[in-house]
């Protein structure tokens, strides 16, 4: 009971949130393709079990990278990983044209299940880094993820697509995220702690930095497509 009244449960709960409303997007899309050929009756039951299937891998890989994150480095280079992940998310990506449709029940299944896997890295890392090594956090984080991705990855899509602004919280949130996860890293810590004000600049320009470059260069991207 403790733990429900500390802010800091709230807040890396509400950042776990957030992260998984913004990266189920591409989570639905995969989703969405590989049951797109099975009759109308299968593609609940595909999209239930592979969805079933992709959560239990997830959490399991979440649980591992939670405790892979108590190794003396791996803060940062999470952290740094967590970065491009942020910035990747501002910038428009379309590389789901190759996903194949599946045919039969069983191969729809296990297509969600390996593409989510794949795909859902970002989402592992975003979530293992909030969580602080708090494995309560996690499994409250994946349990939030299930109805998001088998029931609102539709409509969060449409929400983000009609309020881009959406899409630059979430990036925000996922560089605060990573920022903190870099000074956090124990041979870094001391140094953070003993100058505060420098830890604060840090995040700031971490989140800074990821909304101003991953804007420019979705407005580079926009032009080029225009041109084309």
């Amino acid at each position: 009971m403790e733990l429900l009244l500390q802010p800091e449960f709230w807040s890396a709960l509400l950042a776990i949130i957030v992260i998984d409303l913004v990266l189920a997007g591409d989570n639905a899309i995969v989703i969405g393709m590989a049951a797109r050929n099975l009759p109308a009756h299968q593609q609940k039951k595909a999209i239930i079990w592979g969805t079933v299937g992709a959560i239990i891998i997830r959490a399991l890989a979440t649980l591992a990278v939670v405790w892979l994150l108590k190794i003396p480095g791996l803060l940062l280079v999470g952290g740094l990983i967590l970065l491009w992940i942020a910035l990747k998310l501002l910038v428009s990506d379309d590389g789901h044209e190759n996903m194949k449709a599946s045919g039969s029940l069983g191969a729809a299944i296990w297509t969600i299940i390996v593409a989510d896997t794949v795909m859902g890295l970002d989402n592992v890392i975003a979530v293992a880094g909030a969580a602080h090594g708090d494995f309560l956090l996690v499994i409250i984080g994946l349990i939030i993820s299930v109805p998001i991705m088998v029931w609102g990855s539709t409509m969060i899509l449409k929400f983000m697509e009609r309020f881009p602004v959406v899409i630059y919280v979430g990036a925000g949130v996922l560089a605060y995220t990573a920022a903190s996860m870099v000074t956090s890293e124990k041979f870094l810590a001391p140094f953070f702690t003993a100058y505060p004000w420098v830890k604060w600049v840090f995040i700031v320009a971490a989140v800074v930095g990821v909304l101003l470059i991953g804007r420019m260069k979705s407005q580079q991207q926009k032009r080029l497509a225009e041109q084309n």
